[in-house]
């Protein structure tokens, strides 16, 4: 069985909202053996909404169209449902209950324009939606059955699961995925190391997607039989994990910052961070994982050079010297924390995020990231090192970029991991690869 994905509304098209409901259904149907052929959004315009409904129904055998249902002027897919059916709009009386009941519920009237929630394509089905005010619908239409639900997230996941995935017979066909996550390489350097597992014609089937300088790895496998899906799964993913080393970090929903967490903890380690450019950023990333206050004892954003003298104690004289952009400040930083809090580790950023404050010496996206440890702490590796890095990209993604290497630069410490050895984090990186570059300044 195919699928097609239709997503209705004006906010959509324009970007001015995330369409979240693609690719919630296309997971879920690809658990159920059903490959999603395309996902179309279309504009709030009848024409354009039957015409893209007469193309899918004639494609795929399952239809499912999310939004243009609400009691608006501009929600128009009962419409167009209704024009490429040649069906007139009814009224369906229950539903017209059920809606001046939601509003009597609530101690409110129902007001007028939501009567035309209640309307259908004579023919149709209904399906009750019980989380709020727009019924969905079902038919039956050239190769396909249609589903048409609320665009509201919730609403639409809710209907999904109650009266739509148990009408979807799941045949003999398995696909099971899964995307591994890492930080560090650029989407060429990762292909290049995959090498011949990124054949198309292979099965599993792996791609890569690069978003926010994180480069994922896609693995798809398709079989008829579950357990040879599962098995080739697994040695795929370990094949990647082998040719990609510790630059990735995690797979589907874990983020960088979790891996981190989960080292810290499984160490039994705390941290502190001192920022600079990130003004925070990094902390925050940190803070984002449920129980980083077992590992995470906090931080400081001194932005300032007056801040980074009182609060960490950084010497004026390197800050004279050498500015607060360098080896020797981001190191002072580090340090600082460490004393200051207590921590077993602390890591420092310092960089010029722009737009502004560039110069030939020290460049937009000039990052130094710095790691210091408790003296006697029984930790494999230097008790401090700094590492220079070239981050491309606006304000945000030198900001985003620099907080997301200060994590992984940690990782690799705790792991034993002799940063030199990380291609990353050499002096011969090519310099048009949209990742981190670095190189370790020498002594």
């Amino acid at each position: 069985m195919l699928a097609v994905i239709l997503s209705i509304g004006d906010e959509l098209v324009l970007g001015q909202t995330l369409d979240t409901n693609s690719a919630f259904l296309s997971a879920e149907l690809a658990s159920r053996g059903i490959s999603t052929l395309y996902h179309q959004t279309v504009a709030d315009d009848q024409p354009a909404i039957a015409r893209a409904i007469d193309l899918a129904a004639e494609s795929v055998e399952l239809v499912i169209i999310s939004g243009g249902i609400g009691p608006t002027d501009d929600d128009l897919t009962r419409h167009g449902l209704a024009q490429v059916l040649g069906q007139p709009l009814v009224v369906h009386e229950p539903s017209l209950q059920w809606i001046e009941g939601f509003f009597t519920r609530r101690g409110r009237p129902m007001p007028d324009r939501n009567k035309v929630q209640a309307l259908h394509p004579h023919g149709t089905e209904i399906i009750k939606n019980d989380q709020g005010t727009a019924p969905g619908i079902k038919v039956s239409f050239k190769r396909a059955t249609i589903y048409v639900t609320p665009g509201v997230p919730h609403e639409m996941r809710v209907m999904f699961e109650r009266s739509i995935a148990p009408n979807l017979a799941v045949g003999g066909h398995v696909i099971l995925s899964t995307t591994l996550h890492s930080f560090g390489l650029g989407e060429s350097d990762v292909a290049e190391q995959l090498g011949d597992l990124m054949r198309r014609d292979r099965n599993p089937k792996v791609g890569t997607t690069v978003a926010n300088g994180i480069c994922s790895v896609r693995v798809r496998s398709e079989f008829d039989d579950a357990q040879q899906a599962a098995a080739a799964l697994d040695e795929t993913v370990d094949l990647i994990r082998e040719a990609l080393g510790p630059v990735v970090f995690g797979h589907d929903h874990h983020t960088i910052q979790q891996a981190l967490i989960s080292l810290l903890e499984e160490k039994q380690l705390t941290l502190t961070t001192a920022e600079s450019c990130t003004g925070g950023l990094l902390g925050q990333m940190l803070t984002e994982v449920a129980g980083s206050s077992n590992v995470y004892v906090g931080g400081w954003v001194t932005y300032s050079n007056g801040m980074k003298k009182t609060q960490l104690g950084v010497p004026e004289s390197l800050l004279q010297q050498h500015g607060a952009v360098s080896e020797e400040v981001a190191i002072a930083m580090a340090r600082g924390a460490v004393e200051r809090s207590s921590a077993d580790l602390g890591v420092s950023v310092t960089g010029i995020a722009g737009p502004t404050g560039g110069s030939p010496e020290k460049p937009i996206g000039t990052v130094w990231v710095a790691l210091v440890q408790r003296p006697g702490l029984a930790q494999p590796g230097p008790g401090m090192d700094a590492r220079l890095l070239h981050l491309p990209g606006g304000r945000s993604a030198v900001r985003d970029r620099a907080a997301k290497a200060a994590i992984q630069l940690l990782r690799f410490h705790l792991l034993g991991i002799p940063l030199d050895d990380m291609t990353w984090t050499r002096r011969d990186v090519n310099q048009s690869e949209p990742m981190p570059r670095g190189q370790r300044k020498p002594s």
